[in-house]
């Protein structure tokens, strides 16, 4: 892909106007300091309240940048969130609290998301299956294996495991640190690889990707590989924070959905070919930021899901007015 193609790839935007990221950024910081200041609650302003919310981005913010690959070749993924169940049930229940079997479990984990990874993409790109509902279906076929195997929290991770979500170094968590190494990583491979050419030569064009020699087929089912890896390392994440894993731990996080809402606010088309890593953090960390105001301001856990759902389908309103702004 050429210079000019790559920078054609970034978020889409009007000429003269800020970067969408950078607008995220900079409206959700401003909603997080006014509310803590309106609040009266200082503390959420020092040191320690930034990093809190610096790590309520990692569990979606790792799936997201997953799902973002997916989406920028056009494709989409929903079964992320049962991936996640099984993955952090799975770990574990092979650890059962045993330092020993932490090497076995996070290979187990990774082997089987990137089986579940490879299933969704062929029957995408080989049976011809809209995405949405192929990978719904894989997703709720995950679900049910799950469901009848477990219906409660199954084994335990021991502490050496659970440093991951709890340790860190020079008071920065390990985990936001995995979040930046992985974000960077990602934002590399789009930016300055042949592969991440494919990838927005893909979802840009398909057919044209496919007549400059381009194995669109093979990119999109390692986009979905590397989604459904990235929902394997959520899963593992959150079986480090909570000590072990549930069932239902990656349905009521909602990552499928979420994941995608944030990857459409942070500028990628969900036709393909635009967008990046960046904008999809910034998407994160406005859900991040919204979550700390809901709890700054008393909103109950209701009003939250309203509030969210709200946020979801603006999310695709925003996506629609803006495809149609760029086909005009």
């Amino acid at each position: 892909m050429s210079a000019v193609a790559v920078e054609d790839a970034a978020p889409l935007r009007r000429r003269g106007s800020l970067p969408i990221p950078l607008i995220l950024l900079a409206g959700s910081a401003a909603l997080y300091v006014a509310t803590a200041l309106l609040s009266e609650q200082p503390a959420a302003l020092t040191g320690e309240g930034i990093i809190g919310l610096l790590q309520r981005m990692v569990g979606l913010g790792i799936v997201a940048i997953g799902q973002t690959f997916v989406v920028l070749v056009g494709s989409i993924d929903l079964s992320v969130a049962n991936l996640i169940s099984v993955a952090a049930v799975l770990a574990s229940f092979i650890m059962q609290g045993d330092t020993a079997m932490i090497a076995p479990a996070v290979i187990a984990v990774l082997l089987i998301s990137a089986l579940v990874g490879v299933v969704n993409g062929l029957v995408v790109t080989q049976l011809q299956v809209n995405p949405l509902i192929a990978t719904l279906g894989v997703g709720l076929i995950l679900q049910g294996l799950l469901s009848a195997s477990f219906d409660n929290f199954a084994g335990s991770v021991p502490e050496s495991f659970q440093v991951a979500a709890y340790g860190g170094v020079g008071g920065m968590p390990y985990s936001v640190l995995g979040l930046g190494i992985l974000a960077i990583a990602a934002w590399g491979t789009l930016r300055n690889t042949r592969f991440g050419a494919h990838i927005y030569a893909t979802g840009g064009n398909r057919q044209g990707a496919r007549l400059a020699g381009v194995r669109t087929d093979r990119v999109i089912v390692s986009a979905h590989v590397i989604c459904s890896l990235t929902a394997g390392l959520t899963g593992l994440y959150l079986a480090s924070r909570l000590r072990s894993g549930a069932p239902w731990v990656g349905r009521d996080g909602v990552y499928d959905l979420e994941s995608i809402a944030v990857v459409v606010i942070g500028g990628t088309l969900l036709s393909g070919g635009r967008g990046g890593v960046w904008g999809t953090l910034a998407g994160v960390f406005l859900f991040a930021t919204l979550d700390a105001v809901f709890n700054m301001t008393g909103v109950d856990a209701f009003a939250k899901q309203v509030l969210r759902g709200a946020i979801v389908v603006a999310a695709v309103a925003v996506y629609a007015f803006r495809n149609k702004a760029h086909v005009a």
